[in-house]
């Protein structure tokens, strides 16, 4: 199972991802610079975090450009697996693959904690092994993770069931109060209507082993890599 790890001028948790994939899941996982105009041969790929381009323009708006994102888009309409975790959320957003935009945080502030996160469903090859309502503990680290999009966006999403995970309580209440940066409908994660693309603000990498507070992390990424046994990849 060969995974693509994206490499931007700017990403600074590729190293943590190709750890979590290689070392903790035992998957081959190699890092594929973003000139790169294939990404024959691999079997999902991962975006992960940063501040790609220094997040100038927007967040995400220059990554969208490189030519390793038209290479993503023919691997996800072909029905292979993509993450994008924080800013590589923000691209998957800027890059039209996924509805919606990205704010700054509601309270104006960089929000770097553990939070709470609620399971919507498990159609998406991350979350096939989740039960609908398990409640994961993950954290965040962003300034620009405030999810928008119009009401009929929204009931969209709602609708075709592409709300993946929701900030959420200890109990896997969705309140205000644990919503770290203003989300609408506490949004912390959506996917494709094929459910194959997730993108997500928190960052499953950075708790993917017990002595990093939590491995809930590893439950994403090991789901991803049983698909891929499924599928025969």
């Amino acid at each position: 199972m060969k995974t693509a790890v994206l490499v931007f001028p700017g990403s600074n948790c590729d190293h943590d991802a190709y750890h979590a994939l290689k070392h903790v899941v035992g998957l081959d996982a190699r890092f594929v610079w973003h000139k790169e105009s294939s990404l024959e041969g691999y079997d999902a790929v991962v975006i992960p975090g940063g501040f790609t381009y220094g997040d100038y323009l927007r967040t995400g708006a220059m990554a969208k450009l490189s030519p390793v994102m038209e290479a993503v888009r023919r691997f996800a309409e072909g029905g292979g697996p993509v993450i994008g975790i924080c800013n590589g959320f923000q691209i998957l957003l800027e890059a039209g693959l996924l509805p919606g935009a990205m704010i700054v945080n509601e309270s104006l502030r960089f929000v770097c904690d553990y939070v709470h996160l609620k399971t919507e469903t498990a159609r998406t090859p991350f979350t096939r092994g989740f039960s609908p309502g398990t409640v994961l503990r993950i954290p965040v680290a962003h300034y620009q993770g405030n999810y928008f999009a119009d009401a009929g966006t929204l009931a969209a999403l709602e609708e075709r069931g592409q709300v993946v995970f929701r900030y959420c309580d200890a109990r896997g209440n969705a309140t205000a109060e644990a919503n770290p940066n203003g989300s609408a409908g506490n949004i912390a994660g959506i996917c494709s209507e094929g459910g194959n693309v997730l993108g997500m603000m928190p960052h499953p990498e950075r708790c993917a082993e017990e002595a990093l507070g939590s491995a809930d992390g590893r439950r994403l990424f090991d789901s991803m890599a049983a698909w891929l046994k499924e599928k025969g990849r």
